[in-house]
């Protein structure tokens, strides 16, 4: 017999986001903290102290190792990838088509400047 005569109840399909499905359900990682300190490795001693005033002066937190080996290369792109981080831009509201001008004439936005 086909199962369409017999009512089983919702079968749901959708999996809820706090299963394995490779959501992030603990977003509040953020790097740079003492919970999740930056791991720079840097080839000077000299360097290693330019970057910890960096790293001061952004109120971070930083395990910066030296790596004095001849052809050792310097991995401070976590650090770098912060402080260039952009500021959020925010735009002017425009006013619609009825809200008084704002330009002070006293006249709706549509009839003066709009």
């Amino acid at each position: 017999m086909s199962d369409k005569f017999f009512f089983k109840g919702r079968q749901d399909a959708r999996q809820p986001h706090t299963a394995h499905g490779g959501f992030q359900t603990k977003a509040s990682q953020k790097s740079g903290s003492k919970k999740y300190p930056l791991t720079l490795v840097v080839t000077s001693e000299a360097r290693k102290q330019e970057i910890e005033a960096q790293v001061a002066e952004a109120k971070l937190c930083a395990d910066i190792t030296v790596d004095a080996r001849e052809g050792a290369v310097e991995s401070i792109a976590e650090l770098t990838a912060l402080l260039n981080k952009g500021a959020t831009v925010t735009a002017a509201k425009v006013p619609s088509r009825n809200d008084p001008c704002s330009c002070g004439s006293g006249l709706k936005f549509k009839k003066c400047c709009g």
